[in-house]
């Protein structure tokens, strides 16, 4: 059985990186605006909070 390349469509290409950039340049934004010491501090808090209703 022959495989067949599938070429995309280059409009298609283009709208797909522009995406995968803006993803990019989100995930390093929320990164820089909140350091992963912070969410690891709010989640320990958060674990504290929950076995304290729990008892």
């Amino acid at each position: 059985m022959a495989w067949k390349v599938q070429r995309l469509d280059p409009e298609r290409s283009r709208r797909r990186m522009q995406l995968l950039a803006e993803l990019a340049g989100a995930k390093s934004v929320r990164e820089r605006s909140q350091p992963r010491r912070i969410q690891g501090d709010k989640l320990r808090e958060l674990i504290a909070t929950r076995r304290r209703l729990a008892s």
